[in-house]
């Protein structure tokens, strides 16, 4: 398949998002572990409404990006800059279920960093996770975030993380 390559770390491929992968986005964002990590209101996504989503997102330009394992060209997940306030973005992240557990977060939070520290210039970046979330918050932690507070709601943790 071909992809339109942004930026690369050592196992993973940064893409533009690409209706090719719509069945991929469905199965990651459909699984009922994956969807109770992501969102308090868990709703079955349609294939419409993932295309809705992905022109919306192509359209604003945004910086969401697909992951694609090097080795095997295989969709790994999507991750994203969700907004740029006072020049601190916000990370979102969701890992498809058959990727899990093999480092692909770290490995690709890391490389998000970079991109955003040292191309697109921010000076930070932050993110809301569900405190029950612990698996995430560790890999959070173990790229460098803290926590920062309470998050947009009770059941959030808010964590930070500065360009040093």
């Amino acid at each position: 398949m071909e992809y339109q390559v942004v930026f690369e770390s050592e196992n993973i491929l940064f893409v533009k998002l690409n209706e090719k992968l719509i069945d991929d986005y469905l199965v990651m964002v459909n699984d009922p572990e994956v969807a109770s990590k992501i969102s308090h209101k868990v709703h079955t996504y349609t294939y419409e409404e993932e295309l809705d989503w992905l022109n919306l997102k192509l359209q604003e330009k945004a910086l969401c990006y697909s992951m694609i394992e090097k080795q095997t060209g295989d969709f790994i997940g999507n991750i994203e800059i969700m907004k740029i306030d006072n020049n601190i973005g916000e990370l979102g992240i969701t890992i498809t279920p058959k990727k899990q557990n093999l480092y692909y977060g770290t490995e690709s939070i890391k490389a998000l960093l970079k991109y955003a520290f040292d191309k697109l210039h921010l000076n930070g970046m932050k993110l809301d996770v569900f405190r029950t979330n612990l698996r995430a918050i560790h890999c959070y932690e173990k790229v460098g975030f803290i926590v920062d507070g309470k998050g947009k709601t009770n059941e959030d943790i808010h964590m930070v993380i500065y360009k040093k």
